[in-house]
């Protein structure tokens, strides 16, 4: 059967829950690359029990619709999607350990051409089971490109981020394990696209890559500690897009520059740039 829009853009993904620990929101700060650096540092609050700190971009890996591109239902070429830009609004910090909800919803759906397929964002909040708190706001921007020409409106223009014409306010090099995606996946994200060479082989890639949301989660932890001291109460929203492939074992360069409350930010692999349009409220 062929892609139908309007299931997709109809479909109902219910409410999903969890329950998280500690060691969940420390296993995921590994993942992402903490401590950033060697050696003695702030970063090991991440990732020890003692009064641990948990990095906000943890939420996004919280009480996930899971796969959904591969639900058979949708009919999604799903080998073919590509995760394409991230924007996340954190209210409230979140504690070492919780049960969390979120529900889903297809808030656009863009129509690129059978060409070159289509693009959907997805949203969803993620709140206390118990209490209601409201912890994430987020919004993940989905290429499918495998499944345009329906008809469907294209995407819109939308205005970018312009980085500064000046040198950066601050520069950091990241080295990725290249166990990076291996460990990242036990977050919860188990796309084989990440850990299986066939199906990235058919995708177009010769190796797994690394999951977007790693190198996300990386670029939270790099402006929290050098804009936000490290608190993860100052860092209110974390918006990028994905304009490059990061494979494990990469070495990400981060580019940054604070203009008032805003970080804005780009990260290089060697010439090409992997991450763009990159901005945080930090408060």
């Amino acid at each position: 059967m062929p892609f139908d829009a309007e299931r997709l853009k109809t479909w109902e993904f219910g409410t999903r829950t969890q329950s998280y620990t500690a060691r969940d929101a420390m296993l995921y700060a590994l993942g992402v690359g903490m401590p950033l650096e060697p050696g003695e540092s702030d970063d090991l609050g991440f990732l020890t029990e003692d009064a641990l700190r948990v990095l906000p971009s943890f939420a996004v890996t919280l009480a996930t619709p899971g796969m959904w591109p591969k639900l058979p239902e949708l009919e999604i070429a799903w080998e073919k999607v590509l995760h394409m830009a991230h924007a996340c609004r954190f209210h409230t910090p979140l504690p070492p350990e919780a049960r969390v909800e979120s529900r889903a919803e297809i808030t656009e759906l863009y129509d690129r051409g059978a060409d070159k397929g289509s693009v959907c964002i997805l949203r969803r909040e993620v709140r206390d089971t118990d209490d209601g708190t409201l912890y994430a706001t987020i919004d993940q921007t989905v290429a499918m490109r495998g499944d345009g020409g329906f008809g469907g409106a294209p995407m819109p223009r939308q205005p970018r981020p312009q980085m500064p014409d000046r040198a950066p306010d601050h520069v950091q090099s990241v080295a990725t394990s290249p166990r990076a995606a291996y460990i990242y996946r036990l977050s919860g994200d188990y796309n084989p696209l990440h850990s299986d060479y066939d199906v990235a082989r058919r995708a177009g890639f010769d190796a797994p890559i690394l999951h977007g949301l790693a190198s996300y989660g990386t670029a939270c932890a790099v402006l929290l500690r050098a804009f936000g001291g490290g608190d993860p109460a100052r860092m209110r929203s974390l918006d990028l897009r994905f304009s490059g492939i990061v494979f494990p074992g990469d070495r990400l360069d981060f580019s940054c520059w604070q203009e008032g409350g805003r970080v804005l930010f780009e990260v290089r692999v060697g010439d090409r740039v992997v991450i763009d349009q990159g901005v945080s409220d930090i408060s």
